[in-house]
């Protein structure tokens, strides 16, 4: 199996990116600099840039592609006042990442999905994209994670007739820069739970939503 990863140089990208690697060819992307992941294919993506995807497309013209992981993101709006925050720039940067940039990597990379014969695509949302969940703050974030998860369930609709299995997922409160570290779980854990969850990915519960350890999560 063949995995790509976008924004696989930190994180829980950079952990699932190395897991795999360990066990067979995978592919991370990076806006730039990036460490050395043995076994790693690294390719050049800004999600939020259209050429770029294209000229990704062009770098990976007639390779398969097995499993797309959209891990790419940003939390911008962190600590953000509503009265004086939230600038309309910070609106479109965070959905160009998290919204047309998760798009535009499934539309250039469908040829390379085509190849496959179990042909997958995992889009890591967050449980703050949930409408059960609404404690307020962090606009941007949870308005373009909800974005994402719409966007999976609908992906999920119209590529099941062509074989393609779309799930999306909550990977946790995580040890990362963005997660800080307070938070619950480490990126091993976190990357080990999706792997499982993407290995379980099939047309039979395309468009689910879950969290990194196999928890159905409410839209």
């Amino acid at each position: 199996m063949t995995p790509l990863i976008t924004g696989a140089n930190r994180g829980i990208g950079l952990q699932m990116l190395t897991d795999y690697a360990a066990q067979g060819p995978a592919i991370g992307t990076a806006r730039g600099n990036h460490p050395v992941v043995a076994g790693a294919d690294w390719q050049r993506l800004d999600v939020t840039d259209p050429q770029s995807h294209k000229a990704l497309a062009r770098a990976l013209s007639g390779r398969r592609i097995d499993l797309i992981v959209c891990n790419a993101g940003v939390y911008l709006d962190k600590g953000q006042v509503l009265e004086t925050g939230y600038p309309p720039d910070m609106w479109a940067r965070m959905f160009a990442t998290h919204v047309t940039g998760v798009f535009l990597t499934v539309q250039n990379l469908l040829p390379n999905l085509a190849l496959s014969d179990t042909p997958k695509i995992a889009i890591i949302s967050s449980q703050m994209g949930s409408d059960t969940r609404a404690p307020g703050g962090s606009y941007i974030y949870r308005a373009s994670k909800a974005a994402a998860l719409n966007l999976g369930r609908n992906l999920a609709t119209d590529l099941k007739p062509r074989g393609i299995a779309v799930g999306i997922y909550h990977p946790g409160w995580v040890q990362t820069e963005m997660g800080g570290a307070s938070a619950e779980i480490t990126p091993q854990q976190a990357a080990a739970g999706l792997r499982a969850q993407f290995a379980a990915l099939s047309l039979a519960n395309t468009g689910c939503f879950k969290t990194w350890d196999g928890q159905d999560h409410p839209f």
